[in-house]
């Protein structure tokens, strides 16, 4: 990081803290969801009825492209080559092999690319989503082993990768940081996450912890984590009349495109970029080194380009999640109440970004207690830039903290849910504020019942048929409640005789988790429309907007936007109305939307249809663009998903293995906007969570920084016959203060599993394990 980004970023942090003390102080009627959306009594509408996906179809049939299924005229292909040290400079390259290799059209390196800009690093602006401060293939320096150094492209994908394979580089290596002891010795700071420090200190936590009479107090380690999506990263990208269209798959379109406009100093509205369908993202779907690289290679050539990573390409330069040492310690009374509640550690990272893993998140408001210290401390290693991966911070983090207090239940005798339970807290614990939500004593008891954990033998090692011994354990999961800024919608309302359609377009990602078909069910209802009345524009970066698939925040994004244009459509619809129609002389607020028209909300019988409104104003159509309102309900409220998670393992006596035989997750996420796809959302989290507590761990060589497992053969991740029942339900119980009295529900799923695992095998075997992932090794 520069300092002059460092400076922004202070900046940034100040402003943060100011509002944070003001927000606060306001009535609650000032704020974005101190009335409640009166979607939320819709109790009988489309929202919580279970809808299929409405790109479904399309995906089955094969009729939904992807990036890289994209095609422009006179295309060529591109394939990259990487560095091998960690740490350096290229002091030779010889390419004379590859440019005269089969179909070859360009060798692309630092010396011929295009001069351009360095992508602005996340988090320096609003708009800027690059992974790191470096410059791409601009000068002979080396930063990491896997860099991408050179490019090849060719006129078919097999020829440009058996180029690639023919070049060679020399390099002048230079000292480098490759180990935990080394980053450690370097000096370690004060982690920061969005502009504001990992740091909370509420009384004396270690005297608290000193003085209370049980304890117990250990460090928990995990390992590094890399994406495996189902579709590997990839671009197809063209330069038109000087200007860039890429078809991406991306989870922040909108901002991509500026920031890749800023790289090669096109204005804004000169990069155009599509993301309809993305085929898994889970925070790896940003821009990295690839696009640019694609994007210079075209326009060097004269050509489009479609630039697909391999497997092991996106290892190579994708970020994934860093690795983590965290100490939980807990202090506790006798009968079990917290005196003190202590969670630190280290986290590491890049000296080019600045994204720790922030495993204290979900700790903040988790637990109550006297006395707490949370803080997360970074070392920096010669490595790739780290990144999002499902749930950053609170996924690693939950699995330290979940398991210290199992860890005490069984040191203090008292069962590890009542324990949690007796722990709850009736505001957030560290900052303060009230919960604008919380029901997961009513998660915990419901999911205990129908799981049957009253069935559980606190005596570990107790249970067992043949060779295979049985347990049970639990965990909470929790992640906040996001809306990002920057939301915007835009709503048409057209004749489609004899009534209307409406047209929502938002600047939006769909990557599998069923946001265009959760938008249409939302839309629809505001709008008093049928499901088939609406149609969702999303994935073009010419919508006006920007939302960020990512931290579970989009369909709030988007549900605030929605509410916002809706509300600018009915005024503008009663202008259109004029002094001949029903409603004239009614304001805005006194008027809703429903049976496809505008009604007096306390008096249905004086209404009108959309299609009477346009008729008489001889409009075929109207347009309205919005944006949200700025998220202040985050500084108002604490704002949570939760879950009350139960896993049966068993585990082979002789042998060690572990297979996870059933599991049942209850969430507390606010009102369920779709039960199709939440369904799918929390099974397809939990699995994930499974993939981290048993088998997915990233070797890094330490001796010169490599991935030395960058292929699904090797790098291990759940498949069908790890997959145990699943089981899963929720609340249902809206919050207030949100659109549609939801919470995001993508990243919860994975929040609280690796723990409930690693619990349910202690319980199993009395063998406890701190160090993901938990293989058989481990167990014999």
């Amino acid at each position: 990081m520069s300092i002059v980004d460092t400076a922004k970023q202070a900046a940034q942090g100040l402003v943060q803290g100011a509002m944070a003390k003001l927000v606060p102080l306001a009535p609650d009627s000032w704020i974005p969801g101190g009335v409640p959306d009166p979607l939320i009594t819709h109790k009988h509408g489309l929202i919580g009825t279970p809808v299929s996906r409405l790109d479904g179809p399309l995906k089955v049939k094969g009729a939904a492209r992807f990036s890289a299924e994209f095609r422009f005229d006179d295309m060529a292909y591109a394939a990259l080559a990487y560095a091998t040290i960690p740490r350096g400079r290229i002091t030779a390259i010889d390419s004379a092999a590859a440019e005269a290799a089969p179909g070859v059209v360009l060798v692309m390196t630092h010396l011929n690319a295009p001069r351009m800009n360095k992508p602005g690093v996340f988090g320096s602006s609003p708009t800027a989503v690059g992974p790191s401060d470096l410059p791409i293939l601009q000068d002979d320096r080396i930063h990491w082993n896997g860099q991408p150094i050179a490019a090849v492209l060719a006129e078919t994908q097999e020829q440009a990768d058996h180029a690639a394979s023919l070049l060679h580089f020399t390099y002048d290596a230079e000292p480098s940081t490759t180990t935990l002891a080394g980053a450690k010795a370097n000096g370690i700071e004060q982690g920061l996450f969005m502009g504001q420090p990992l740091l909370n200190e509420i009384g004396d936590a270690e005297e608290a912890l000193a003085a209370a009479p049980h304890k117990v107090d250990h460090l928990y380690r995990t390992p590094r984590h890399n994406h495996n999506p189902i579709e590997p990263h990839a671009a197809t990208i063209a330069w038109v009349d000087g200007e860039l269209v890429i078809h991406d798959a991306s989870q922040m379109v909108t901002a991509q495109a500026q920031t890749i406009g800023e790289v090669f100093d096109l204005k804004p509205g000169q990069v155009h970029l599509t993301s309809p369908y993305v085929g898994g993202g889970f925070g790896s779907k940003g821009l990295w080194d690839h696009q640019i690289i694609g994007a210079a290679a075209a326009k060097l050539a004269g050509r489009p380009v479609r630039i697909t990573l391999s497997r092991e390409g996106v290892y190579r330069i994708v970020g994934g999640r860093t690795l983590t040492e965290q100490r939980v310690a807990i202090g506790a009374a006798a009968d079990g109440r917290f005196e003190a509640l202590i969670h630190t550690g280290l986290s590491v990272m890049s000296p080019h970004n600045n994204m720790p893993e922030p495993f204290i998140m979900g700790t903040r408001a988790a637990y109550t207690s006297p006395a707490i210290r949370l803080q997360v401390q970074v070392a920096k290693m010669n490595m790739l830039a780290n990144t999002f991966m499902r749930a950053p911070g609170e996924a690693v983090g939950t699995f330290a903290l979940e398991s210290a207090i199992d860890e005490l239940a069984a040191e203090l005798g008292i069962d590890p849910m009542e324990l949690r339970l007796l722990n709850e807290p009736d505001k957030d614990p560290t900052s303060g504020l009230p919960f604008s939500s919380r029901h997961i004593d009513e998660a915990w008891r419901s999911g205990a019942a129908r799981f049957g954990w009253a069935e559980r033998s606190a005596t570990p090692g107790s249970r067992q048929e043949g060779e295979w011994r049985i347990g049970l354990g639990c965990a909470t999961g929790t992640y906040p409640y996001y809306r990002m800024p920057g939301a915007q919608a835009r709503i048409t309302l057209a004749h489609d005789n004899p009534g209307v359609r409406a047209t929502v377009e938002v600047a939006a990602a769909e990557m599998g988790m069923g946001t265009s078909t959760t938008t249409a069910i939302v839309a629809a209802e505001r709008l008093g429309l049928s499901l088939d009345q609406v149609e969702i524009g999303y994935g073009d970066s010419l919508i006006p907007g920007a939302i960020m698939a990512g931290g579970s925040q989009q369909t709030a994004a988007i549900g605030a936007a929605v509410i916002a244009a809706h509300n600018a459509l009915v005024a503008e619809l009663l202008k259109l109305a004029g002094n001949d129609s029903p409603l004239a002389g009614l304001s805005p607020a006194e008027v809703g939307s429903e049976d496809g028209g505008l009604a007096k909300l306390d008096e249905p019988a004086r209404r009108e249809s959309y299609a009477s409104i346009l008729s008489r104003a001889q409009r075929g159509s109207v347009t309205v663009t919005e944006a949200a309102s700025p998220p202040l309900e985050l500084m108002h409220w604490s704002m949570h998903s939760h879950s009350a998670l139960f896993c049966e393992v068993r585990v082979n006596a002789v042998t060690g293995e572990t297979r996870v035989s059933r599991f049942l997750g209850s969430f507390d996420c606010g009102r369920i906007l779709n039960p199709t796809t939440a369904r799918s959302q929390f099974r397809g989290g939990i699995i994930m969570g499974l993939g981290m507590a048993l088998m997915e761990e990233t070797q890094f060589d330490e001796r010169n920084g490599r991935i030395m497992n960058p292929s699904l053969a090797e790098y291990h991740v759940p498949v069908h016959l790890d997959v145990p029942d699943i089981d899963v339900m929720w609340t249902d119980i809206a919050d207030p203060h949100t659109p549609m009295g939801a919470h995001g529900i993508g990243e919860i799923g994975i929040t609280g599993v690796a723990a409930a695992v690693a619990n349910a095998i202690y319980n199993a075997t009395g063998t406890r394990v701190r160090d993901l992932p938990i293989t058989l090794d481990k167990l014999i």
